[in-house]
């Protein structure tokens, strides 16, 4: 099993997307029936020794650090690498503080999710000034110390993104490459920011076209340069097409496979759903990891779904939140449908790759469930 370690809620940036939204968004309330609790503990509070305990029963369990910013948490998280030894240890951080953390420690990470946008004056503008230069000479640094895990450029994705232009960006410049790239769609959070935005415009005339090239782009790699680039989008729609998989459940494994651990140690099935009452499963403190509740995306529109076998429903949050209209939610599920469509349309050249051995079918596995969103 996966479990998000919420370290604390606090954060060092005021991110457009995620503080900013906050702020617009502030005064609104969510559905009768999801209560929230607002006054979980800043901090990690429970012992590291019941997170031990917890960590035991399950001999494939995988710890990933998260937040708010989870170095803000640093003592807390070397105390835990300090006395728990799960199967891997992860980290989604903003970067800014990875040198604050000792080598001995940053090179037990199994994988490293660093959350930037692409070119700097794309991130800086989503994260504040300055952002950019210190993720990446962060990142130079952790290098030269001697991390060899994987190390995974974590971007969000709205309006100001030109998909295409930026993930190639990250793959190729004269800053840092990165080999692995994950990116979710900043869509569907918070309540009152459709009205705000110009979402459905952006996604027809630039997202989707962007996301159509950046598949020819991915396939033609294969063919010039025989590798399979880790675009995990991409990277998971075509594992599962290429092994016939009927039926896929959350791809991200919120809910069934991928849980998160709060501040206060009660257990959820998404960090996302972060003091949502209803959904708590269980306490760490004497919960077994292995006998948690699953919870599926079992509601309309997701369940007629043509490609629901590939989607899995996308997101468990705004599945049950809906902070969107279902009109305004369409437009979400009408870039999965297309870009699952581009990948599709790829497929025959991919398997003449295999069969001449160009590639093989092991080249497209990856460790599931490590925090990139399939389904962005």
């Amino acid at each position: 099993m996966f479990f998000h370690v919420i370290l604390t809620s606090d954060c060092n940036l005021e991110c457009k997307y995620c503080f900013g939204e906050s702020l617009d968004d502030f005064d609104e309330e969510f559905e009768k029936d999801i209560e929230i609790n607002y006054d979980l503990p800043r901090k990690a509070i429970y012992g590291v020794d019941t997170l031990d305990a917890f960590c035991r029963k399950d001999p494939e369990c995988v710890l990933t650090f998260y937040g708010g910013e989870p170095l803000l948490g640093i003592n807390k998280l070397r105390e835990i690498m300090d006395k728990v030894t799960p199967k891997h240890y992860m980290i989604q951080t903003n970067g800014l503080l990875l040198d604050k953390l000792e080598s001995k420690y940053v090179n037990r990470f199994h994988t490293i999710l660093v959350s930037i946008d692409g070119e700097e004056s794309l991130t800086d503008h989503y994260r504040g000034a300055g952002t950019f230069r210190k993720v990446i000479d962060n990142i130079k640094l952790i290098k030269q110390n001697g991390f060899q895990g994987e190390l995974i450029a974590r971007v969000t994705v709205m309006e100001q993104t030109d998909i295409c232009k930026q993930i190639r960006w990250l793959l190729n410049n004269n800053e840092f490459s990165f080999s692995s790239i994950h990116w979710q769609l900043n869509a569907g959070f918070w309540g009152n920011d459709y009205k705000r935005r110009n979402f459905e415009e952006w996604t027809r005339t630039s997202y989707i076209p962007g996301v159509k090239q950046l598949v020819e782009f991915w396939v033609d790699q294969m063919e010039q340069k025989g590798v399979v680039l880790k675009l995990y989008p991409l990277l998971g729609i075509a594992e599962s097409l290429l092994h016939e998989e009927q039926k896929s459940l959350m791809r991200c494994g919120g809910g069934w496979i991928n849980y998160a651990i709060q501040t206060d140690g009660y257990i959820i099935p998404c960090p996302t759903m972060w003091g949502m009452k209803k959904y708590y499963l269980g306490n760490i403190a004497d919960a077994d990891p292995l006998q948690l509740p699953k919870i599926f995306v079992e509601a309309a529109p997701c369940v007629n779904c043509s490609i629901l076998g590939v989607c899995g429903g996308r997101c468990l949050y705004t599945n049950i939140t809906k902070r969107w209209t279902d009109e305004a939610y369409e437009k979400v599920c009408h870039t999965v449908r297309e870009l699952v469509k581009a990948v599709e349309a790829q497929i025959p050249r991919i398997q003449e790759l295999l069969e001449s051995e160009e590639i093989s079918i092991e080249d497209f596995d990856y460790l599931k469930y490590n925090g990139c969103e399939i389904i962005p």
